[in-house]
């Protein structure tokens, strides 16, 4: 696991290339929403890349989990399925429904049900790599490719410089955080975090999605309880919650942005100060780079490396996923 993650640098940049050269990507005239399917680690790429985009675009981009595919997909929609094994049944089930409908669909996938069906209904595919240990894993490549697909389509901006400056970042920083690294401030946390519950905090936009990301790589890689949640909305709910001694057993990583609201800051410190009381230790990290894009994924990059030293540090394999594989076994038997 800790060598997929600092293969991070070469994902975005192949998923980028991939993505803008796309053969056979459908006409976007007319189109006047954009809908990303996807479920579990094939979600995040989406949501990362509505947060890069949304305040970019003309039209609305929204993220579709689940099964059911939003009523107003329809002909005049841009739908990007993605789904790195190409068998998440919420997500091939959505896919039929916007093929049905007429939507311009583009599936991303390594194969499975989805790239069968695309190849039988003619839907462009961009071919990811099946080459990943586990889906999550798979992460960078897809929001990278789905950035390069809206490119190509004309409907999203050219992220050109953005990609090759995060690739740049991200290979610093994994020289930084990977385990040859002395010092190194990823396990330093991972370290201070110990055995407490980690709570994550962004804010909306790019680091809300990151947040979301750093709490499931500690669920799958670490196999541990995590949560997430983003200023503001967590300033006019979840704060109330603690309490005076509340924070014992919880470790608070707060993810920080230049890309961040201007208000951002300001929150950070009148929350700290409210939550005083409840004695939660904690710790702010900072993207880096000048694109929000670069910010957003090295800030995936620390918590993907945390996570799989909090791993290393219980002694558990940070690759499979028992109780997940279990579930689908059950849901398969009552099928």
């Amino acid at each position: 696991m800790l060598a997929v993650v600092g293969d991070l640098p070469r994902q975005v940049r192949e998923g980028y290339a991939a993505g803008l050269a796309a053969p056979g990507l459908p006409s976007v005239e007319g189109v006047r929403s954009i809908a990303l399917l996807g479920m579990g680690g094939s979600a995040f790429p989406a949501d990362l890349v509505q947060a890069q985009l949304e305040d970019r675009l003309g039209i609305p981009l929204v993220v579709s989990r689940g099964y059911r595919l939003p009523e107003f997909v329809h002909t005049d929609s841009l739908v990007l399925a993605l789904s790195y094994s190409g068998n998440t049944e919420e997500t091939v089930t959505q896919y039929r429904d916007a093929v049905a409908r007429g939507s311009r669909v583009v599936a991303l996938c390594s194969g499975g049900e989805l790239a069968a069906r695309a190849d039988e209904d003619g839907v462009a595919r961009v071919a990811v790599p099946a080459t990943f240990p586990v889906p999550r894993s798979a992460g960078g490549y897809l929001t990278a490719a789905a950035l390069g697909v809206l490119e190509a389509t004309g409907l999203g901006p050219a992220v050109g410089a953005d990609v090759d400056e995060s690739a740049r970042v991200l290979a610093a920083a994994a020289a930084r955080w990977g385990p040859e690294a002395t010092p190194n401030p990823a396990r330093d946390l991972a370290k201070r975090i110990g055995a407490r519950t980690p709570l994550i905090w962004g804010s909306e936009g790019p680091t809300e999605a990151v947040a979301l990301r750093w709490r499931t790589e500690v669920h799958e890689n670490a196999k541990r309880p995590a949560f997430a949640a983003a200023f503001p909305e967590l300033d006019h709910n979840e704060i109330e919650g603690w309490g005076e001694g509340s924070g014992t057993g919880y470790f608070l990583v707060i993810l920080r942005a230049a890309a961040d609201h201007p208000s951002v800051a300001r929150r950070v410190a009148a929350t700290l100060s409210a939550v005083e009381a409840a004695g939660l230790e904690h710790e702010e990290v900072w993207g880096t780079g000048k694109s929000p894009l670069a910010q957003a994924l090295s800030l995936v990059l620390l918590g993907d490396y945390v996570s799989a030293y909090l791993a290393e540090a219980s002694g558990v394999d940070p690759l499979p996923t028992e109780r997940i594989d279990a579930m689908k076994a059950i849901l398969r038997k009552g099928a």
